[in-house]
């Protein structure tokens, strides 16, 4: 089973990118996508063979999250069920047999951290949620956390220390989640692969000179890990500033 997840910032714009083009080449079963900025309605898709799930920002242009899947899911909730978390459109969960899959735009923190006491509760509540869903049956959760884990997973790491996705503290709310008993996927696999960025900037040539950050993830469950068969990025996709990750399973 391929999941992809890719954060679009804006599907429409996107899709005058080449997303459908994309989509039919990443012929993935499920696909995760985040930073959606649309409203029900603002754009149609042909999306043949697959099941389709939206949450939308209240914020008209902001955040939002879509999956779209070939197989039916048992179930399907949206947000935290949380009043305060859950205006932006943030969380998707798909209940499948064998798992939970939980699609993920976690809130950046903001130029100068103006948000980042705000992403701090974010991330308490997102974790307890996780692991509520962990005790019923596994937990596959994607998308872009808006943190760059270790030194390793971005081109620039000590000129980055105080900036929003490296900060000492949501580093700790990552080491955190992994440490009540999640594997970030791609380094279950990889754990010593440099250069393997999923978001540029679109100042400098970012993007060229592969100056990035590994920011999108996919997080599973401990108990799920003999289940996973390879993760990995796809940089050669363009119509984003990040580009898509993925992850197979049995």
């Amino acid at each position: 089973m391929k999941l992809i997840s890719w954060n679009v910032n804006g599907l429409r714009s996107c899709v005058n990118k080449g997303f459908m083009d994309t989509f039919k080449d990443l012929n993935a079963d499920v696909i995760c996508l985040q930073e959606t900025k649309l409203q029900e309605g603002q754009i149609e898709l042909e999306l043949e063979g697959y099941y389709d799930f939206w949450n939308y920002a209240e914020k008209k242009g902001y955040s939002g999250t879509a999956v779209f899947t070939k197989e039916s899911p048992l179930s399907v909730a949206y947000g935290l069920g949380i009043g305060e978390h859950d205006k932006e459109g943030r969380v998707i969960t798909l209940e499948f047999d064998k798992f939970y899959l939980v699609n993920v735009y976690t809130p950046n923190s903001k130029r100068g951290l103006e948000r980042l006491d705000y992403r701090m509760q974010w991330e308490d509540d997102f974790r307890s949620y996780l692991l509520r869903l962990n005790e019923q049956k596994p937990v596959v959760m994607c998308g872009d956390l808006n943190v760059a884990h270790k030194e390793i997973d971005l081109k620039n790491p000590k000129t980055n220390k105080k900036n929003a996705g490296f900060t000492d503290e949501e580093r700790n709310k990552m080491t955190e989640l992994i440490e009540a008993g999640f594997i970030d996927t791609f380094r279950f696999f990889y754990p010593n692969k440099e250069e393997a960025y999923s978001w540029w900037s679109n100042f400098a040539k970012s993007r060229e000179r592969n100056v990035g950050w590994r920011i999108d993830y996919f997080i599973a469950s401990g108990s799920f890990k003999d289940e996973l068969v390879d993760a990995f990025i796809c940089p050669e996709y363009m119509g984003s500033d990040h580009c898509p990750v993925g992850l197979i399973i049995k």
